[in-house]
């Protein structure tokens, strides 16, 4: 009688813990992330951070690609992007050799947030609300204008908490070609990159 009760209890238990594994991620939500290439300036609200920023990377000679971009992506609850729901893509230009045009993001590689946010900061948002900035770390795959395929890897340092090992900018590969330095300097603090979570 007792190792009758003792398996009805053990199926028991097994049956609740299934049915929490099945219904607990019906029950959990998708987050859709916007990246951008940003930059700040005055604007009629307050000095804040705007789209449309430019950032540049170097390969092993020195050559250089500039890109500029903004999309989205989805998180799922397990951490993890959806590869067929990303949107967006940007300008690119390199100057060995010369040549421009534009890029689509592709597909999802990975995303990972890092701490840190513009919460609180005093500047103004003008992309989205500013209690949803994140520090953090995408990759995505890219399909360049000239029919060239790449991957685009935007890395967002917002000051402390995020970690100084977190690097600020944004850097690609084009075909062969590995533009793995991103550039620094005078454009450090000016052109930037941020994610939002917008849902």
């Amino acid at each position: 009688m007792k190792g009758k009760v003792l398996r009805v209890f053990v199926v028991t238990i097994l049956s609740v813990g299934i049915w929490l594994t099945v219904v607990k991620p019906a029950n959990a939500q998708a987050t859709v992330v916007r990246w951008d290439m940003i930059y700040f300036a005055q604007g009629r609200s307050g000095f804040g951070f705007f789209p449309g920023g430019k950032l540049s990377a170097t390969a092993v000679d020195g050559s250089q690609i500039t890109l500029t971009g903004t999309g989205t992506f989805v998180q799922t609850p397990s951490g993890e992007g959806t590869s067929n729901a990303v949107t967006g893509g940007g300008t690119w230009g390199t100057n060995s050799p010369r040549a421009s045009g534009t890029y689509t993001v592709t597909g999802f590689v990975q995303y990972a947030e890092a701490p840190g946010s513009l919460a609180g900061s005093g500047l103004v948002d003008n992309i989205g609300d500013i209690n949803d900035t994140h520090a953090g770390l995408g990759i995505f795959s890219i399909l360049y204008s000239d029919g060239e395929r790449g991957t685009l890897v935007v890395s967002c340092n917002l000051g402390p908490p995020t970690p100084s090992i977190v690097y600020e900018g944004a850097h690609a590969t084009k075909g062969f070609v590995d533009y793995f330095n991103p550039v620094l300097g005078a454009d450090e603090g000016t052109n930037a990159t941020m994610f939002h979570f917008a849902e």
